[in-house]
């Protein structure tokens, strides 16, 4: 492996110190690397072959080669273990491989092979991009549910304080509100924080703050279920019982699931609940959003123009009815692969 990395840098005409930057570690560190004596770990490796274009998957099984060595090289029965945890490793990926779709494993691998490649650019070249993308996206989440304002109209109630003639308050304080969800998304990030039922009311009761403040944070006072001749009001506390549910299975999942399918379920799982009377959309979008970037991802921002919109409705409502379960999560995949696409073409200009 240590070959494998020094005859990379040199070939992409890089010096360790230019390595050791992009990847913020220490200049001796990468040294270490390539004279063998120190292993990165597994994010480094991830990260350097993107950073290199050495192929991942020769790199990664150099990389556990060596690690397997290390940790059992000596050992007796180490052959036999080998031979066995071979037998083990498959029946595992036969059991994974089922549940993910061929389709949906192709694009979440293309998918992380874009994010490795962003995560070497310079963190001030991603911000200008960073900043246009959550305006976007507070316009088009805003337009899916009816506001009208234009792109350059949010930019300017939200960035200029203009009021925009002819549009009513409403749409110009679901502008900003919707801006400041994003920002207090961004800020759970950046402190680390979990996600859980006091985090979702929050969200809700910015969203709604100034334009229902009566029903901001606050779960639909009747619930429904449906029942043989329709639906039919159940116990208020049901949303409550769901809502600590979904918590309790994202807590299980969070650390098993790919993020971009994890992302997506806590997106389709908050509507199946359809916990508050307005604003389930904006909210179930913003929860998606904190998962994928948490997880070092890009937001993905549905558009909200009508054939959009109704691909959206459409995928949402094949899976919340069981007629295809990969459907929305594809849709999800697809729209954060062009993302990742479109800002890798940004900054290579």
């Amino acid at each position: 492996m240590k070959s494998l990395l020094k005859n990379a840098r040199e070939l992409k005409g890089l010096k360790t110190r230019e390595v050791a930057q992009l990847l913020s570690i220490d200049q001796a560190l990468v040294s270490k690397f390539e004279s063998g004596t120190r292993r990165p770990t597994k994010e480094q490796i991830t990260k350097l072959a993107a950073l290199l274009d050495v192929n991942f998957e020769i790199l990664m099984t150099a990389w556990l080669k060596e690690r397997i060595i290390h940790e059992i090289g000596q050992e007796e029965f180490a052959l036999q273990a080998l031979k066995d945890a071979e037998v083990e490793i498959k029946s595992l990926r036969k059991s994974a491989a089922s549940k993910i779709s061929s389709q949906l494993q192709k694009l979440l691998n293309e998918i992380d092979r874009l994010k490795l490649k962003l995560e070497t650019t310079e963190p001030i070249h991603r911000s200008q991009i960073t900043q246009d993308s959550e305006l976007e996206y507070t316009f088009e989440s805003n337009r899916i549910e009816g506001n009208t304002l234009t792109l350059s109209e949010t930019n300017l109630v939200i960035n200029e304080g203009q009021t925009i003639s002819g549009k009513n308050m409403r749409e110009h304080m679901e502008a900003l509100n919707h801006i400041e969800a994003t920002a207090f998304i961004k800020n759970m990030v950046d402190k680390k924080l979990s996600l859980n039922e006091r985090e979702l009311t929050s969200i809700h009761s910015l969203i709604l703050r100034g334009i229902l403040p009566k029903e901001a944070g606050q779960y639909r006072k009747i619930s429904f279920v449906l029942k043989e001749n329709g639906f039919t009001p159940s116990d208020p506390s049901r949303i409550e019982k769901e809502i600590e549910a979904l918590f309790k299975w994202y807590e299980k999942n969070r650390s098993t699931l790919h993020p971009i399918i994890l992302a997506a379920e806590m997106h389709q799982r908050i509507l199946a609940i359809y916990p508050f009377t307005n604003a389930n959309g904006k909210v179930s979008r913003l929860i998606m959003n904190f998962v994928l970037l948490q997880n070092g991802y890009t937001i993905v921002n549905i558009k909200g123009d009508s054939e959009t919109r109704m691909q959206y409705y459409k995928k949402l409502e094949n899976t919340l009815t069981g007629i295809s379960n990969d459907s929305f999560i594809l849709f999800i995949a697809q729209i954060e692969k062009e993302t990742l696409e479109r800002q890798a073409a940004t900054l290579s200009q």
